[in-house]
């Protein structure tokens, strides 16, 4: 009789533990399916504020077409909606960062629709002007207003790109230079002539990022995709960089020139061929350029 109870027992025990064992396994299944739907979604929305830009960047690309002179605030605004992105396309896919581009998207959409509206009243207002010479003073003026209202419209949406809160880099160049002995510097594009790497840009001007000490991480990659300069390692959370030097300036809220020199491994000579270099602002690839050395 007792061991009729024992055996009836154990099968109970060892029925919850099965209950408990295919419980969890349920749960865990689908708590890995959830996180594998978020992070498709998530890639999903990524593409679709991708394509929204590169929609944004050949709507730059017809207007500037159908000027007959190049508009150099429209030029530059084109290229830094390709550095937006160049910028989404490195960008980790995360809620946060997600975000921060759909808000950046907006802001630059409400600019453009106006922008283009006011882009299409001066082409059919230039078309008006074409056929109506009795009044080519008074459209001639009206042509002068629309244009003072497109470059107005431009300059803010220049500022709208510009104006997100981290430093960035523009106008980067790189080449090689012969250091004399008084100090003088001549640049040069033989691999074997070089002393250093000279690398050049501009930090615009960034109304929302505070004044003070600031630094850029530069990276320099010879044609063997080796690292430059002191090639050492620096951590944000878990993305590893590694810099061939540490940029430091003091920021005070206006457009700055910025020189850093690289120097080849162990003195040696620099190889020939492509060189690459990156400009980040801590884990942000913030500006990127190549130069070659025969």
């Amino acid at each position: 009789m007792e061991n009729n109870k024992s055996s009836m027992g154990l099968k109970v025990a060892l029925g919850i533990a099965l209950v408990l064992f295919l419980g969890t396994a349920f749960y865990t299944m689908n708590l890995y399916s959830s996180s594998s739907k978020v992070q498709q979604d998530l890639t999903e929305q990524k593409q679709l504020v991708m394509n929204d830009l590169n929609a944004m960047a050949k709507q730059y690309d017809v207007a500037i077409s159908e000027n007959d002179v190049a508009n150099k605030d429209l030029v530059d605004a084109r290229a830094r909606i390709q550095g937006l992105i160049d910028s989404l396309k490195i960008s980790e896919t995360n809620v946060k960062s997600l975000w921060s581009y759909k808000q950046k998207y907006a802001s630059l959409q409400k600019e453009m629709n106006a922008l283009l509206a006011e882009n299409d009243k001066l082409k059919i207002q230039n078309s008006y002007l074409a056929t109506s010479l009795d009044s080519t003073r008074v459209r001639l003026e009206e042509r002068t207003m629309f244009t003072d209202s497109l470059l107005i419209q431009n300059n803010a949406l220049a500022e709208v790109v510009s104006n997100a809160a981290v430093l960035g880099a523009v106008n980067m160049k790189g080449f090689g230079v012969i250091e004399r002995t008084s100090g003088k510097l001549i640049p040069t594009e033989r691999a074997s002539r070089s002393d250093k790497i000279r690398v050049c840009f501009t930090v615009p001007k960034n109304k929302l990022v505070q004044s003070g000490n600031q630094e850029l991480y530069v990276q320099v990659i010879d044609p063997k995709n080796n690292t430059l300069g002191l090639n050492e390692q620096v951590k944000f959370g878990d993305k590893a960089l590694n810099y061939s030097i540490i940029s430091k300036f003091n920021y005070e809220n206006v457009s700055l020139d910025v020189c850093e020199f690289v120097s080849s491994k162990e003195k040696t000579d620099f190889e020939k061929g492509r060189y690459i270099i990156n400009v980040f602002n801590e884990k942000d690839l913030v500006a990127t350029s190549e130069f070659t050395l025969k």
